[in-house]
């Protein structure tokens, strides 16, 4: 788990710096940017200002919930149905808040999107219980991860890894299978330690690869959404990609941090 992990970091560093450096002879999105109309920015601004208050929501649910012991008892009585049903009611939230038309000002797409944002803290809540050092050095691990592959993104040539779509796809239906299987089989048998390996690292690889994917998907969409569509571009949903990947991305470094803390002790 740690050599795909190893690898795939080295091979982001690579392409970072490769692009970055402006060594691709094929334009980014980056250096296209100067030549965007004032519509495609604030769209794209929109979009990561609805990403940032995504984000701040769920820390502030996952904070106030986990104040309250009620999550706890929830979590000792059944721990399954807490996860399973939370994660339900996540995908369903998220279905909720896509499928209702963006609209400026106050409406029911954004109480939909506050409380999606809001159900993602409360199943973060037990996260809490690892310690606040901990929790804080994963979010600023996970910052620094998402900051390098967003910039990976904006500066590899237009459409890279828009074709990423098919194979994440697959890849993230094996991370579910095997996250399926280690709910059954213990992570002390030999079986059960891999699927949880390919749950961790596997899935850390496979939503960094979907945040390239969705970073310029978002681009794309700023780019390419006719101006006087009968439904106008949605800042809220093109940033629920980049959110989810950022919390998964989170709970697999989270995992990662206090399972390195548990062999030192």
């Amino acid at each position: 788990g740690r050599a795909l992990v190893g690898g795939a970091g080295l091979v982001g560093l690579g392409a970072l710096c490769y692009y970055g450096l402006g060594l691709s002879s094929e334009v980014g999105a980056i250096d296209r940017s100067v030549m965007w109309p004032q519509v495609v920015r604030d769209r794209i601004h929109a979009t990561y200002a609805y990403f940032a208050g995504s984000l701040a929501v769920t820390a502030g649910a996952a904070y106030s919930i986990s104040r309250s012991r009620a999550v706890y008892t929830m979590m000792r009585a059944s721990p399954l149905l807490f996860v399973g049903g939370g994660m339900l009611a996540t995908i369903a939230s998220s279905m909720i808040c896509m499928s209702l038309p963006y609209e400026a000002g106050l409406n029911g797409k954004h109480f939909a999107w506050l409380a999606h944002s809001s159900l993602v803290g409360t199943i973060l809540a037990p996260i809490m219980l690892l310690g606040g050092p901990l929790v804080v050095r994963a979010a600023v691990v996970t910052a620094g991860v998402v900051g390098a592959l967003s910039l990976t993104a904006a500066c590899a040539p237009d459409g890279k890894f828009l074709t990423w779509g098919g194979p994440l796809a697959i890849g993230l239906g094996g991370v579910v299978m095997a996250s399926l299987g280690s709910l059954f089989l213990p992570a002390t048998t030999a079986v059960g330690a891999g699927l949880q390996a390919i749950t961790t690292y596997g899935g850390l690889v496979i939503f960094g690869g979907f945040l390239l994917y969705d970073t310029q998907k978002i681009i794309r969409q700023a780019e390419t959404h006719p101006l006087y569509a009968s439904r106008p571009y949605d800042p809220i949903n093109a940033s629920i990609g980049i959110y989810m990947d950022t919390i998964n991305i989170f709970i697999r470094i989270v995992t990662i941090m206090a399972s390195q803390n548990n062999r030192r002790r």
